[in-house]
């Protein structure tokens, strides 16, 4: 089977495992080619109580492909409420995370959002840029008056998702203590935007494109106070779709939802297993000319052994290790003479130009403009 066909259905198995089907375009009212929300997955955040790479080692269960959108600092009209059309128009579920003293100004575009749909978690009371000069009793007030105004919007604190994000991530050891005791789950990001930069909607679309194919899949972090981030939207959707990346959407669990079944490694995306070296026989390599080694593929390689019956020891796993690691050398060094990629790093062509991107800083991280 192609390596990419096989890819593909492992992410199609794995995403039905993790829970929840594939959303079907045609579910999505007025258009057919819609993203869609590709699957539910529900958590618990007593077992995974803080999340984000950027700053924990824990991320979201996902497969590759797959992302989460969240977006913070809102509500505010008229921007919230256009994210929120466009969000529509795709079928597509994010998850909020709103700043208090917006939800009592704004409180039924909190109620639009979570009546369509969307996760609505807390973003602190007022957002102080500076969380971490929060005395421990200030800090703590943010995160509890935050909840509450929230709650107060959407009429029903059982509408209220129990997932926390600190402003500009500026998390404390006492802060985080507090969100674990009120059964908080704290979201960081995995890929940020940069919406809150003074840069154009065109920059911010290609940022966050260009940061999710090179991470993968991930948590991406928007903000839907800024117009920049409505213009970007939408090509940042579009874009999505035409790489092959698939929507999820995150929810809390409760009585009657339990959380989806995932293994400790799916929440560390750094432990996952390496796949041995193939393995190839010397006796399948008997006969042939040492010149031509070096212009065979891997799969050719792999592929002598179709003829050769007879069991493998540890000194043939051995030598047909070195074969391929001196077939993969020769390659590289051949691809850099005549100048090219090699195969492994051919770009994926898409409508976000490609170039680089510069560097996330922690310091860097949102502040209200």
């Amino acid at each position: 089977m192609d390596s990419g066909l096989t890819r593909s259905v492992a992410a199609f198995a794995v995403s039905l495992a993790l829970g929840g089907g594939l959303a079907v375009a045609a579910e999505c009212p007025g258009n057919p080619n819609a993203l869609g929300t590709s699957r539910t997955i529900v958590v618990d955040p007593r077992e995974h109580a803080r999340i984000g790479t950027m700053d924990y080692a824990e991320t979201l269960p996902l497969v590759d492909k797959e992302v989460v959108l969240t977006f913070d600092d809102g509500p505010i009209p008229p921007y919230t409420g256009k994210v929120l059309d466009i969000l529509a128009s795709e079928c597509v579920k994010a998850t909020y995370f709103i700043v208090g003293s917006m939800a009592k100004e704004h409180p039924a575009l909190v109620r639009r959002a979570y009546d369509e749909g969307h996760t609505i978690g807390t973003h602190s009371m007022t957002h102080p840029i500076k969380f971490r000069k929060q005395s421990v009793e200030q800090a703590n007030m943010q995160i509890d008056d935050g909840i509450a105004a929230t709650a107060a919007a959407l009429g029903d604190p059982d509408r209220l998702a129990p997932f926390f994000r600190f402003p500009g991530f500026g998390h404390t050891e006492a802060a985080e203590q507090h969100a674990a005791e009120r059964g908080l789950q704290v979201w960081g990001a995995d890929v940020p935007a940069d919406d809150w930069r003074k840069i154009g909607s065109r920059e911010v679309a290609r940022r966050a494109v260009m940061r999710l194919e090179a991470k993968g899949k991930g948590i991406l972090l928007l903000h839907d106070i800024h117009a920049r981030t409505v213009e970007a939207l939408p090509a940042i959707l579009e874009e999505l779709k035409a790489r092959g990346f698939r929507v999820v959407h995150v929810v809390p669990a409760r009585e009657g939802r339990p959380p989806t079944v995932t293994a400790a490694a799916d929440w560390r995306p750094n432990s996952r297993p390496h796949l041995a070296a193939p393995v190839i026989l010397m006796a399948s390599l008997q006969g042939l000319d040492a010149d031509m080694l070096p212009k065979k593929t891997a799969d050719e390689l792999c592929s002598l052994n179709a003829a050769v019956r007879e069991p493998t020891g540890t000194a043939s796993r051995r030598h047909g290790r070195m074969a391929l690691m001196t077939h993969r050398a020769r390659t590289d060094k051949l691809h850099a003479k005549a100048g090219q990629k090699s195969p492994q790093g051919k770009a994926t062509p898409g409508k976000v130009a490609h170039f680089e991107t510069p560097p996330v800083r922690q310091r860097d991280i949102h502040a209200i403009q």
